[in-house]
């Protein structure tokens, strides 16, 4: 795995990483993910030690929003790749007394097979994470927690009362116009409580700003 860029996003938790991809007539070859290669890189601390334990796969049609997910008992942190299309990834920090809280980042990833890169975002446990696709797309992700039902919740990606100050103006546009037209949201993501409903949820209890 040959990576080519780390970068922490506006909140520091966030981490982008960006490997190269190796192109000739016939096309490309990379290797997305090689634990030694992530384990010894200076700037990934924040995955030293996360055994991945189940992978998924998604697709989505232009249109869809996603989100926004967490889960405790066990904790899932994800490392999230766009694989074909486009994918703007939302992340909203959940951890109660975090400086950061109730704010959420957008990050756009789309995934172009002429491009000489791809990249992950890694979106740890003490965050929200969801998703809008502006076309078809195809997106992986590792998760270092196996899905648990019954210890799962959301927040609606349509609150009034998330902070989008962190975000892109460019994409938090993308996103109002997407909200205001699509039917591609499900109704458990459209009706979930905002981060003030979830803040007086004694589950919150979770989620406390510190190591999880």
């Amino acid at each position: 795995m040959k990576i080519a860029e780390v970068t922490q996003l506006a909140i520091p938790e966030i981490t982008v990483i960006k490997f190269a991809r190796f192109h000739d007539h016939r096309g490309f070859f990379t290797e997305h993910y090689r634990e030694s290669d992530v384990s010894r890189h200076e700037g990934l601390e924040c995955l030293r030690g996360i055994r991945f334990v189940q992978m998924n796969e998604s697709f989505s049609r232009a249109g869809t929003i996603r989100g926004l997910h967490f889960q405790w008992n066990p904790y899932m942190g994800k490392l999230v790749r766009c694989v074909s299309g486009r994918m703007i990834d939302l992340v909203l920090d959940i951890r109660r007394g975090s400086p950061t809280f109730g704010q959420i980042l957008a990050y756009d990833m789309p995934g172009r097979w002429d491009a000489e890169w791809s990249e992950w975002i890694w979106v740890p446990p003490g965050f929200a994470h969801g998703n809008l696709f502006t076309e078809d797309s195809v997106i992986e992700y590792f998760c270092s927690g196996e899905y648990s039902q019954g210890c799962e919740a959301g927040i609606s990606p349509l609150s009034l009362d998330l902070d989008w100050s962190r975000c892109a103006p460019s994409l938090k546009a993308t996103f109002d116009r997407m909200a205001a037209t699509t039917d591609r949201i499900s109704s458990k993501d459209r009706l979930a409580p905002g981060v003030t409903a979830w803040e007086a949820d004694p589950r919150s209890e979770h989620f406390l700003f510190g190591p999880l």
